[in-house]
């Protein structure tokens, strides 16, 4: 039932089992098991970070380079004051797990899942017991400033880097208010992503100061300007890529699919509850550790 109910909606989950096994399960009954095992299992998790301990690896894995990528998206939730509700998703993999699969494109078959509604004092406690053990950690994140603060408070010595597609997309916003031009924006823009990525931020930014004054534009332009200088650090991309670095976080959001594809379709209102604990389902399933699932299973028989 929890194989079945964190993969899809309820109704078609106790479809597939009653065609599966001939049984005669109605959805209700699929959803209150998953709730309850989903339950467990984030007790448990609780439990285990609340002892102050961290992953256990082994050397070879501690050594090894792991990316760790973060960000947030809205669930609709049963609630009028406050239907929409932010889940914090993480994800981690080792660099060694990134397989090539088309020529701009990697395929990974294995990473962990960390995901949590509610606020980021309770998801990090989470995210952190994943990946405190590690040495070597590249973060690859969004420009979300509560991200940023908390690598930066936690894992000062990681390497930090921007999502480059996330620092393109700020650039496009500007092209597309100063330049009424399409031809010269789209100039413009491809002269600037290709000083990021082959040459250095600085220069950019020293191009974005140098452009004609526009008073429409001007506060855009701040912006993009500070928004350059804060992260000046984390768009060194040359360098990144140097190193064999990936500088995009295309990871972190296609897991957003995967989970948006159960949690989110047309329709869905969950209880805050009833998501956090089928969520809870879902990172085991695509952790690969549904053996904890099945442990709290049989203990519990």
């Amino acid at each position: 039932m929890c194989r079945f109910g964190q993969s899809v909606v309820f109704e078609e989950a106790s479809s597939l089992i009653n065609n599966l096994t001939g049984c005669n399960f109605n959805a209700k009954q699929v959803e209150r098991v998953c709730h309850l095992y989903g339950g467990l299992l984030e007790e448990k998790t609780k439990e285990i970070i609340e002892t102050g301990e961290s992953k256990v690896y082994s050397q070879q894995e501690k050594e090894e380079l792991h990316y760790a990528m973060i960000d947030g998206a809205m669930y609709p939730i049963k609630s009028k004051e406050e239907p929409w509700k932010e889940v914090k998703l993480g994800r981690i993999f080792k660099k060694s797990d990134l397989l090539p699969f088309s020529e701009n494109r990697n395929f990974i078959p294995k990473s962990t899942y960390v995901a949590h509604l509610g606020a980021s004092k309770d998801f990090f406690p989470k995210f952190e017991y994943q990946v405190e053990s590690l040495k070597n950690l590249v973060f690859i994140n969004d420009g979300a400033s509560w991200i940023w603060k908390w690598v930066e408070s936690r894992f000062p010595n990681s390497i930090q880097i921007l999502d480059f597609y996330h620092a393109k997309e700020h650039l496009c916003d500007f092209a597309k208010a100063y330049f009424q031009d399409q031809q010269e924006r789209k100039k413009w823009i491809d002269t600037q992503c290709d000083t990021l990525l082959k040459k250095t931020p600085e220069q950019v930014i020293a191009e974005i100061k140098s452009l004609a004054y526009q008073k429409k534009t001007e506060e855009i332009k701040s912006k993009l300007i500070n928004y350059y200088t804060t992260h000046l650090q984390r768009m060194q991309y040359k360098k990144f890529k140097e190193k064999g670095l990936l500088i995009g976080s295309g990871a972190i959001e296609s897991a957003h699919r995967v989970y948006q594809q159960r949690f989110k379709l047309f329709g869905q209102h969950w209880t805050k509850k009833g998501l956090q604990q089928t969520m809870q389902l879902k990172s085991a399933n695509q952790s690969n550790l549904w053996h904890k699932v099945a442990d709290i299973a049989k203990n519990a028989a």
